[in-house]
This record gives C-alpha cells, structure tokens and sequence, in this order.
C-alpha cells in the first residue's frame, strides 16, 4: 500500500489521513485505489468504531489531480470515455464503503475542500471544519460534472436550487456559509480542529455502539422509505437496541444518576 493514504489506529477509532500535501491531496490513480483498499478493510473491520477522515498539509482536498487528467489527453475521445468512467466507477466504490459502514465517519477539513473533497464531506456522517476552510464543486471549471455521489448528497442537504448554484457557479464559499447551509456541523478555529475532532471521535467512541450504528443506518435508509416502512425499521431496531447490555446500562446509569458507562455489543 503507498503512502499517499495513510492509516492510523488507536483501538477502535482509525483516521485515514490523505497524504499527497505537496499536490493539495488531489487525487491521482494511486491514490484512488488506495482509498479504494483502505475504506473496504475498513468497512470489512468490525473492530472500527469511529472514523476520522482529514488531510495532511495545509488542505483537507483540492479534487482530482489535473496534471495526471492531462497524462491522458492523447486518447481519442472514445478511449478517453470509457476510461475516466471506469476511473470514476473504481473509485465510487470507497464512497460506498464509507456509507456501508457501521461505525461512524467524520470528515475533519481545514483548506481546500473542492472536487472530490466536497463529495467526501457529503459521505460522511459528520463533519467539523476549520474556520480557514473554504469550499467549492470545481468541476464546471474544468468542464466536468460531480463525482463521489456530490449530485446525491449535495441536493439532499442544501436543497436543489441552492445545489445548483453551487454546481453550475462552481463558486467558492467559506466554513461559516458551509455551516448555515448545513454541509458541516461545527467550524472551530484551525488551531483547535484536532482537538475538536478527537473530542467528537471520543463522544461516538464512548457512546453505545450498537445504538449508534443502528441509528446511523435508520438515517440513511429514511431517505428512501416510505413512512410505514421507516416506522417498522425503527420500531425493530428500537427493539434490537432494548436486547442489549448497554440499553441496562444506560437505564441503570439513569436511575443512579450516574453517567452511563457504555462499552458492550448486542447480548
């Protein structure tokens, strides 16, 4: 596995570290199938309860990596078809991994995040910026359309009209507009996006599990589900969590009135 993706463990929680920073973290083809491998071992690791995904450098990513596009000019425009859509078929699969996934996935930004960046921030879960982050699509720049699922998430969050804007401009916005429009959760001051993200990490982390996974998937799936169907899915789930120790737990913890002390998979 190259560098260019970086993994790192700390028991249950791994952060994936996007690790080209003399390049803005743009994505190249070894870095996109490293992506590819490290998101699928992950979603595979039932060990990983939480995911933190950021950049290294000064930017979190600024897209595809255009001088390696460039590499493939020379094709006739048939070959040149069919191989970006097979390029871009191979690397949808880590957005699908990181939606597939039970633990968590908080994607960390600071800098740069355009392009792909943006799609990755639309996968994860949740998402805290730095106040020095700005945002754009990018691709109009470039004559291309979204990627990694930006024309699935980006309407779904901001609405359509303002998705629009956002892909048919292709205009820069800070951390602040980001946030009123609900693409993050937090912005903090760069100086304290690592310890904000830890102190997001360590709340899913010591949070119950099974519960948190389970309410993870209930979210996704409401977005196709009709209400009778989303109110079977929660009503077994809520009785799937209610088996668990954790669910003794936390009404044990409450009635003492003491902080619940999570920790135990389904029993």
């Amino acid at each position: 596995m190259t560098d260019c993706i970086v993994l790192e463990r700390d028991g249950p929680l791994a952060t994936l570290i996007l690790n080209r920073p003399e390049a803005l973290n743009a994505l190249d083809f070894a870095m996109m199938q490293a992506l590819v491998a490290q998101t699928a071992a992950l979603a595979a690791d039932a060990s990983v309860r939480c995911v933190v995904l950021k950049g290294a450098g000064k930017h979190f990513m600024a897209g595809g990596d255009l001088r390696t596009f460039a590499d493939e000019m020379g094709r006739a425009p048939p070959e040149r078809q069919a191989h970006f859509t097979q390029m871009v078929q191979r690397l949808h699969a880590a957005v699908e991994h990181l939606q597939r996934m039970r633990a968590p996935v908080i994607a960390s930004v600071h800098g740069a995040v355009a392009g792909f960046g943006l799609s990755l921030v639309g996968a994860s879960d949740l998402a805290i910026a730095a106040d020095n982050a700005y945002f754009a699509s990018a691709y109009r720049n470039i004559a291309l359309t979204p990627d990694g699922g930006g024309s699935y998430t980006l309407p779904r969050v901001v609405g359509p009209k303002k998705a629009m804007e956002i892909m048919l401009l292709g205009e820069r916005f800070g951390a602040h507009e980001a946030l009123r429009l609900g693409l993050i959760n937090r912005v903090v001051p760069a100086a304290e996006l690592e310890s904000a993200t830890a102190a997001m990490a360590q709340a899913i982390l010591t949070g119950p599990e099974f519960a948190i996974g389970n309410a993870k998937r209930l979210l996704q799936q409401s977005l196709t589900h009709t209400l009778a169907e989303q109110l079977q899915a929660e009503a077994v789930s809520f009785g799937q969590c209610a088996a668990t120790s954790d669910f003794v737990e936390g009404i044990t913890a409450f009635l003492a009135k003491r902080p619940p002390a999570f920790g135990q998979r389904r029993g």
